[in-house]
């Protein structure tokens, strides 16, 4: 990162897990960030974590777009610009829930946040990294292992996280012209409240449950400021971070 010229990033999910984690690992580098996400008292507890000053809490429903609007003009009216946006808000949905029972409002709800609610935000970034001067900026787009391969009883989440790589590529080619570069992290194991039921018993394809390998979430979060560090002239288009031992790759 260039430290002469202050960074400003956007970071979505940000009250808790991986969200937080990122969004305190670029404010102790040095970057502002604009806090957002559901729960305002959770924000204040990452604000809370870091030098004061350095961020803004937005309290903000990624699937609703004036939300993403008013949490987009808050990052310029307080910081001038945006140079990032990681794209982190996200749901697992109902767990354990097959097909033929998933009602259709959760299956909305995961489609909702996680693939049209990153779809909001990034356009939004676009229209600001478009206009801004100097012009560009960098997305990073939070996908997961699920992107290439599911768990059971998982298809609302695995669909929007295969939906989300296809969002990924189509706006890292559409940012080209104007400086945006666009990539993924696809993380597995990652410990945070929501992966922490994997330590006791996921249940795998088999049918059985195990307990799974998880890693900390600040290895997460330092990959996501590498990337985000870049100068724009370079761009992570794929990376996967994942617990080495997790049942992933081959037979686990």
């Amino acid at each position: 990162m260039n430290t002469k010229q202050p960074k400003i990033a956007v970071v979505t999910g940000a009250g808790s897990g991986i969200g937080r984690a990122v969004a305190t690992e670029l404010l102790r580098a040095g970057w502002s960030v604009a806090l957002a996400g559901r729960r305002p008292a959770r924000l204040a507890e990452t604000a809370a974590l870091v030098p004061e000053g350095a961020s803004v809490a937005v309290r903000t429903d990624v699937s609703r777009p004036d939300d993403v609007t008013a949490l987009f003009a808050a990052a310029v009216e307080r910081f001038g610009r945006v140079d990032l946006l990681f794209n982190n808000a996200g749901t697992f949905g109902p767990g354990g829930v097959a097909v033929e029972d998933l009602p259709y409002e959760a299956w909305r709800h995961v489609v909702d946040t996680n693939l049209n609610g990153a779809f909001l935000c990034a356009q939004a970034a676009f229209r600001q990294m478009k206009e801004q001067e100097p012009q560009g900026g960098r997305i990073i787009n939070n996908g997961s292992v699920s992107a290439h391969t599911p768990r059971p009883r998982s298809v609302a989440y695995t669909a929007t996280k295969h939906a989300l790589t296809g969002l990924t590529k189509s706006l890292s080619l559409d940012g080209r012209p104007y400086g945006i570069a666009v990539g993924q992290i696809d993380i597995g194991n990652a410990a945070t409240d929501m992966t922490a039921g994997m330590r006791t018993g996921a249940l795998q394809a088999n049918g059985e449950v195990a307990p799974e390998p998880v890693m900390d979430v600040a290895d997460v979060a330092r990959t996501v400021r590498h990337m985000a560090e870049l100068p724009l002239a370079a761009n992570v288009q794929f990376a996967t971070v994942l617990a080495t031992a997790m049942p992933y790759v081959g037979r686990g």
